[in-house]
């Protein structure tokens, strides 16, 4: 809590992956800004998920109560600290944190008026039967693992097949769903190289963008998108890994299963089956760790506002799987009440939670400077919480240096309110404007 200078807000600050540990940073960043605000561990210290063994009531905490929990001590130490003149609540998050923000909003709707959800982990039991689904597909035979240094041939091969289908050809995919990429076009004709794949290659590689099914084949969760495999946040480290069995996903869908699921610490992930796996995860922890309901009518009833946004590129989080959630609310609360509290922003180019070849930097890092809403997502929400405007479009940036703004920006680009899009007009590099899309191609 600042001292001097407060804004008379709060900040609640989410957390990644399985918790065990506090964002001290990124608290440190809202201090800044004048917040109040709190973080927590989620009841549990380390990054994998060891400590769920044996221990249902903190998978609950790590799922929903720790956050809220810390939400109604944070608010009443501050109303004591400042004299009961807190003015305004915001979560802000992303990954496991905007599965948390969508708990938030979901199950307790007077925790918080504005929430940013950022690539949110919300579908977790599928999510998670999605990365066992690509670690069998690239290691039950080592034949079928894609090394690393085949992605760059992967990505080049996309780009040359999608790239132009927005109307300019940039490096990056407006919209990944339109690619209609076929692996097999990669197959090696010769000897192997990393010019191409071998026949277990292409098959692995169509698994991974089918995504998982069950043995009626009933789709269980999004595949993941053409256009997010090169990168240093891209496959090389969520899927592929730096070598058999080492990615991002290999070792949360291992931990996630051994540690919550079938809660044996020798447990072989050889031995996973998807109809078996999907129906024993969502039994025993959907409830505490799905932020799937589409009714938000609470949330918005009490004036809440929540923005969602995702990237494109994500290779961590499938993307269209934030999308189904948003037409979920759609489909249940109608498209006018939806849009009286929820925005949903796409950003081509952007991986997981930020970076990439896209546009990526628009206000969703704790540590960006505050610009004015319009290229500052959470400075939107603000806005619309405080002055009830909403946003209706989202200036994202692209610099020279993702990690050295000072060298410069390299482009510039619109994120539109979901289901519009940004449209190249042709009169300049980054003119670009908002239009409805019409329904995608089979």
């Amino acid at each position: 809590m600042p001292t001097t200078g407060w804004n008379s807000k709060y900040q609640g600050q989410g957390n990644g992956g399985f918790a065990g540990m506090i964002g001290y940073p990124a608290l440190g960043a809202a201090i800044k800004r004048g917040y109040a605000a709190a973080g927590t561990d989620t009841g549990h210290t380390g990054g994998d998920a060891a400590w769920a063994l044996g221990h249902p009531e903190k998978v609950i905490d790590f799922g929903y109560r720790a956050i809220h929990e810390m939400t109604l001590r944070a608010k009443a130490i501050i109303d004591a600290f400042y004299g009961g003149n807190l003015q305004h609540s915001y979560f802000a998050s992303c990954s496991d944190g905007g599965r948390e923000a969508l708990m938030e909003a979901q199950r307790f709707p007077e925790d918080y008026e504005g929430i940013l959800a950022g690539a949110p982990a919300n579908f977790w039991t599928h999510l998670l039967v999605d990365a066992m689904w690509v670690n069998q597909a690239t290691t039950l035979d080592q034949a079928n693992y894609i090394p690393a240094g085949k992605l760059p041939a992967i990505g080049a091969a996309v780009l040359a097949a999608c790239d132009a289908q927005d109307g300019v050809t940039d490096g990056i995919l407006n919209d990944p769903r339109q690619c209609h990429f076929d692996p097999a076009t990669l197959l090696c004709k010769g000897a192997d190289s990393n010019s191409c794949l071998t026949a277990p290659q292409v098959t692995a590689l169509k698994k991974i963008y089918a995504g998982p099914h069950d043995s009626a084949g009933h789709q269980i969760f999004p595949g993941y998108m053409p256009g997010a495999e090169e990168g240093p946040g891209g496959w090389a480290a969520w899927i592929t890994g730096p070598a058999l069995g080492r990615s991002l996903l290999f070792f949360f869908g291992t931990q996630f299963f051994s540690g919550m699921v079938y809660e044996q610490a020798a447990w072989d992930y050889k031995t996973f089956n998807v109809d078996q796996g999907t129906k024993l995860a969502d039994a025993k922890t959907a409830r505490a760790l799905n932020a799937t309901d589409p009714n938000l009518k609470p949330f918005g009833a009490r004036g809440g506002k929540l923005i969602m946004y995702h990237g494109w590129s994500d290779a961590a989080i499938p993307a269209p799987n934030t999308i189904d959630y948003y037409n979920s609310v759609v489909a249940t609360l109608g498209q006018r009440a939806t849009d009286t509290f929820l925005r949903l922003f796409m950003a081509p180019g952007m991986q997981h939670c930020g970076g990439g070849p896209g546009p990526n930097s628009f206000g969703q890092d704790a540590n960006a400077p505050p610009h004015d809403p319009e290229h500052n997502i959470y400075t939107a929400l603000e806005q619309w919480v405080e002055k009830g405007v909403a946003p209706s479009m989202i200036i994202a940036t692209k610099y020279v240096d993702d990690s050295n703004h000072a060298q410069g920006v390299k482009m510039t680009r619109p994120l539109c309110t979901y289901p519009q899009v940004a449209k190249y007009k042709g009169a300049g590099e980054h003119q670009r404007c908002c239009q409805f899309r019409v329904r995608a191609r089979k």
